[in-house]
């Protein structure tokens, strides 16, 4: 949208996820690339066909713990993806009968431990933590452990906007800047990971063994399955309180 033929299409604004949800519950953006955990919090109509998934380890969102799993009873988060916040309850939840208290946390890994159990590292920062380096800490990546757990992918992020914006027109132009920027990938390894603090080399795993853009009926099941969860922990914690 900002190189390819979608240039000019639309008003760029650039935000982290949970912000863009922010500004669309508050009427300032038409459509944004908001955690899918917000779909059970707005009614927004999803633009089908691009957002961020994967297909097993992401590597960008890593739980951190200084004990097994089902042992965590304090959670510090970065809680920049609400997605993946909520991913990391119900995984504890669901597959190692954990229940976390959360705290949310800035992405410090040691000042975290000091102050929880277990830390949930997301984004650039995960991407600098070396887990072959913590040989005491336990370490999980949230895509493989969703994987293993439901034998799908899973959906961290999706565009959306208020109803009405999902025009064919709106939809094609979604996808068809998808596609010209995972067709530019050397490009974009070349222009960002230096600047990021990366190695070429790392970022272009990244992008193309971790990370998927491209969204179909599988993505979409697992979206589902994820959201089904997320209703029913947040109906539990809700007659809890």
């Amino acid at each position: 949208m900002l190189h390819g033929p979608q240039q000019g299409l639309f008003d760029l604004d650039f935000r982290i996820p949970a912000e863009c949800a922010d500004r669309l519950a508050r009427g300032e953006a038409d459509i944004g690339i908001v955690p899918c955990f917000e779909l059970t919090r707005q009614d927004l109509e999803v633009i089908p066909g691009a957002g961020i998934a994967c297909h097993g380890a992401v590597r960008s969102i890593l739980l951190i713990a200084r004990r097994a799993p089902g042992e965590i009873r304090t959670l510090a988060a970065d809680s920049s993806s609400r997605t993946s916040v909520e991913l990391a309850r119900v995984i504890l939840e669901r597959r190692y009968g954990a229940e976390p208290r959360i705290l949310p946390h800035a992405p410090d890994v040691d000042a975290m431990l000091r102050a929880a159990d277990a830390a949930l590292i997301i984004g650039d920062p995960a991407l600098r933590v070396d887990p072959a380096r913590l040989p005491h800490h336990h370490v999980y990546d949230l895509g493989a452990e969703w994987l293993e757990m439901t034998g799908l992918p899973m959906v961290f992020a999706v565009w959306a906007g208020r109803h009405g914006m999902a025009t064919p027109e709106i939809e094609q132009a979604f996808r068809d800047s998808c596609r010209y920027g995972r067709e530019r990938i050397e490009e974009i390894v070349a222009a960002e990971a230096g600047p990021r603090g990366f190695t070429a080399e790392l970022a272009h795993e990244y992008l193309t063994r971790h990370i998927v853009h491209e969204l179909g009926p599988r993505e979409y099941e697992g979206m589902k399955t994820f959201l089904n969860y997320a209703a029913a922990g947040c109906t539990v914690r809700r007659a809890v309180l």
